[in-house]
């Protein structure tokens, strides 16, 4: 089972040899972060949205259980709720300080400091709670959570002393101790009775209280960590001694990565016996398996279910499972390791004991290893686990073991399945197509697969034979070398290009030294050399282009089988983007038809329709600022008709994709079908890009900035200007200061802007285009500013404007923060920022403020997309796109 070198025991047994672990074993973390503790603190604010809305909008509900409770509160003998309420709320402090004494008089204090903390956190957050309902929540809400005491006042919304308690209770792990456990709830269950009978406190109110106790609880321990409980090599050999066996030594095998896609894989260990062969030990405990547990809980969710695993078994299921299939592979002739002991290391940790196999993966053999009879010995495997429709699951380079024999021996059977589906069983064989592939090439690779599986098996895989039935190193190998095709098709057409323009300069010198004067050379010749020059590169593409190892290995069998199908399996039942895009969607589609609700009829037929007709007037006139933008970062010669037609196409393309991600993409397509060199093109739209990106900081702070300074004498900017400038430079720290955030941010701006630089210097040596590019970005703004301010005085009839300074502020916040939705055109970020920002910086009423910024976006994004759609067919038409 284990994957290492070949480890022989000793000559002869060694009684008196001491117990060691080498190898060794690795320094474990003190504290680890649970994924279990992640999903119960998400599981708990969700509970907490609900109670918060369930008191929100089911006042009649919430408030028929308080009238129950108190009439059935009347009977109670109140001498007995009062001993009750002293009894209970003595021992709900009492029983928290004794668990501690006992702990600590274990050595267990680490968990009392956890307890502790999350104590103190969930007090604060009650506190906060107690705030928010009391000043700024909605009345139904506070009737919900409270009620009116005798003296005076209403009763704490949520319990400053449970909270703490529970949260304490619940990190320091009571829960498995049982009888600590059941004393501490029957205490707090006894208070929460004598409150509610009381009239102390709500059935709402004690559940909010157990929620936010509960949830601050494994916020706490996922964020500081809980104490690591894993197993040592100590801890193994004192369980092999358990099960009959006398170990000598442990060594530590080398960690495999892919342990998320595979399930669990568990710490490997070679074994030496006193007396005996040496063993392969596998322990699996619950920290590994929890290990990518949010990456299979996604495959499970976004595949068919069909395709996928539990994302989520118990160790005693892992065990069960791992040794089933170790004896089916056997019983069904294939090579796998020999399950010869099970065992349980404690409660949170298992056990599997293999015979020992020495030998080398076949990710670690060179090529020249990799023989055609290892090949076809690799298939047999597979074709002996097929025959009983076992599927391995994961038929990866190092799950193929190849010993000194030259003997193939399948390994990692714990995430196989018995009993497989028709469509598993091809997902097999189409990874292993692959995994040969990357060794020992498509041809080498099908060849023995069709040998030993014949032909109409293996042409039964080709609708799996897609990256996402892949395993996840799988995937990661052959996105890495799609990479490094590009990098090599990239260099090619770069060297192409300079060649062509090496010899176009070669023809001109030889001409120039025949002729005395040569004529300056026409549109026409010019045209000519951009056709020859776009040949060439295409010409250059074409053969520097290399097919991926997917396309090798279907034409390799459909040149073996013509008729085999090969319209891809839909595996995925949903993708990320489809899926933010949806719930995206559906919220901003709900904040639209709420505003339009709210919006009657007789405030549209009011409308002044001079103003609207202003509106639409500089509607227009930002697709003109927008072609003097790109044009200005673009050196070469663009017709500036065509580019302001292509930009009304842009209306079309952003509502089907991201804000401005569709835009990007058709700028870029637009310049390189107009002769701009890809590079170029894409250099030119990302300085175009960058500069915009700047000028609206800029602008946004220079807005602000009068903003701050309208209503006062000085000249001292606002506080949002000031807090703004603080979030954006702690924002700046943080990402610089943490290593992964700094990596990916750079990576990502480095891709996007590659070749700016160059492109920006090209541009200052051209005054003209560079003025054209900033007017265009200047115009860009101020239409749209001018457009939302000639719809807010289509609906105020001159009652209530605002300053363009404000109109502005709000523009370009919204603006931003749509750019950053995922949804198409930023539908429902920027109507709900814009709005907001009408309401709180501009103090618009809402019944102004909403039907501006309809109309504002009704005119900049959806009247736009009919236009937009005839526009992009007839650039289509004409190969400008």
């Amino acid at each position: 089972m284990v994957m290492g070198q070949d480890t022989r025991p000793p000559e002869g047994g060694q009684p008196d040899v001491p117990e060691r672990v080498s190898g060794d074993e690795p320094l474990l973390a003190a504290r680890v972060h649970r994924p279990s503790d992640l999903m119960r603190l998400l599981v708990g604010l969700l509970a907490i949205g609900l109670v918060i809305a369930v008191a929100a909008f089911a006042h009649a509900t919430t408030s028929g259980l308080e009238e129950d409770i108190n009439k059935g509160a009347v009977g109670a003998p109140d001498v007995f709720v009062k001993i009750a309420g002293l009894v209970s709320s003595i021992a709900v402090l009492l029983v928290p300080v004794a668990f501690a004494i006992e702990r600590l008089i274990k050595r267990d204090g680490l968990r009392i400091a956890d307890g502790v903390l999350a104590a103190v956190l969930a007090h604060g957050v009650t506190l906060a709670t107690d705030l928010w309902v009391a000043q700024a929540a909605p009345g139904t809400i506070q009737d919900a959570l409270t009620q009116p005491q005798s003296g005076g006042g209403l009763t704490d919304p949520v319990h400053n002393y449970l909270a703490p308690v529970i949260a304490y209770m619940t990190a320091v792990g009571m829960a498995r101790r049982p009888r600590w456990r059941v004393s501490l709830w029957a205490v707090l269950l006894l208070d929460a009775f004598t409150m509610l009978v009381a009239g102390y406190t709500t059935a709402l109110s004690i559940i909010l209280t157990v929620l936010i106790g509960w949830t601050v609880a494994y916020g706490t321990l996922y964020a500081v960590g809980s104490p690591n409980v894993r197993p040592t090599g100590q801890t193994l050999l004192a369980g092999l001694r358990r099960v009959g066996f006398r170990p000598v030594t442990a060594l530590r095998a080398e960690d495999v990565a892919d342990a998320a896609d595979s399930g669990d894989r568990g710490r490997r260990y070679i074994v030496t016996l006193e007396d005996g062969p040496p063993l392969d030990v596998t322990v699996v405990d619950r920290e590994q398996q929890a290990h990518g547990f949010f990456y299979r809980a996604w495959r499970r969710i976004s595949l068919r279910t069909i395709t996928t695993r539990r994302s989520i078994v118990s160790l005693r299921q892992a065990l069960e499972q791992e040794a089933l299939l170790a004896y089916a592979a056997i019983a069904a002739g294939a090579n796998a390791p020999k399950l010869i002991a099970t065992s349980e290391l404690g409660p949170d940790a298992v056990m599997l004991v293999y015979e020992h196999i020495g030998g080398r993966t076949l990710d670690s053999l060179d090529d020249e290893e990799i023989t055609d009879e290892l090949v076809r010995s690799a298939w047999r495997q597979v074709r002996a686990l097929q025959s009983r429709r076992i599927a391995h699951r994961r038929l990866s380079g190092d799950a193929i073991l190849v010993d000194r024999s030259g003997r193939v021996i399948l390994t990692d059977l714990r995430g196989g399945e018995i009993a497989a589906g028709d469509l598993v069983l091809r997902m097999d064989i189409a990874q292993l197509l692959t995994t040969l592939g990357l060794r020992v090439g498509a041809e080498r690779a099908v060849a023995a697969a069709v040998e030993v599986l014949g032909p109409d098996t293996v042409a039964d895989c080709l609708p799996l034979l897609q990256p996402i039935a892949l395993s996840r190193s799988t995937r990661a190998t052959l996105r890495r070398l799609a990479r490094e095709r590009s990098a090599r098709e990239r260099e090619a057409v770069l060297a192409a290009s300079e060649a062509a323009k090496h010899e176009r300069a070669l023809a001109k010198a030889e001409a120039a030294a025949d002729k005395e004067a040569v004529p300056a050379e026409t549109k026409a010749e010019k045209k000519a050399d951009k056709k020859a020059e776009k040949r060439a590169l295409d010409t250059a593409l074409d053969e520097a282009r290399e097919e991926d190892l997917l396309a090798q290995i279907r034409q390799q069998v459909l040149l073996i089988r013509p008729q085999a199908p090969v319209e891809p399996v839909r595996l995925e039942r949903i993708k990320p983007r489809t899926l933010i895009s949806m719930i995206a969607g559906a919220v901003a589609a709900y904040f639209l038809l709420s505003q339009i609700a709210r919006t009657p009829l007789s405030t549209v037929s009011e409308a002044d329709w001079r103003w609207v007709a202003a509106a639409v007037l500089f509607s227009a006139l930002s697709y003109v600022a927008a072609a003097m933008s790109l044009l200005g970062f673009v050196p070469e010669r663009v017709g500036f008709g065509r580019t302001v037609v292509a930009q009304v196409a842009g209306s079309f393309v952003k509502i089907v994709a991201p804000a401005a991600v569709g835009g990007v993409a058709l700028n870029t397509r637009f310049l390189q079908r107009a002769g701009v060199r890809p590079g170029l093109a894409v250099a030119s739209v990302g300085a175009s890009q960058l500069f915009g990106l700047g000028a609206h900081i800029v602008l946004l702070l220079s807005f602000g900035y009068l903003t701050g300074t309208e209503k006062t004498q000085s000249f001292s900017p606002s506080r949002t200007v000031i807090a703004g400038l603080l979030t954006v430079a702690v924002l700046v720290l943080v990402v610089t200061a943490i290593p992964f955030m700094r990596k990916f941010v750079s990576t990502r701006l480095r891709s996007l802007f590659a070749g700016v630089v160059p492109r920006m210097l090209d541009v200052l040596q051209r005054p003209m285009k560079l003025a054209t590019g900033i007017s265009g970005m200047l115009l860009l703004t101020i239409v749209f500013v001018l457009c939302l301010d000639a719809s807010i005085r289509a609906f105020s009839h001159g009652n209530q404007t605002i300053s363009y300074a404000t109109v502005a502020v709000v523009f370009l916040a919204g603006n931003a923060l749509g750019s950053a939705a995922p949804t198409p055109g930023g539908v429902g970020a920027v109507e709900g920022a814009l709005t907001v920002g009408l309401v709180t910086v501009g103090e618009l009423p809402i019944e102004v403020a909403t039907p501006a910024v309809l109309l504002f976006r009704l005119l900049t994004l959806w009247i736009p997309v009919l236009p937009g759609w005839i526009c992009f067919n007839w650039l289509t038409k004409r190969e400008a796109l």
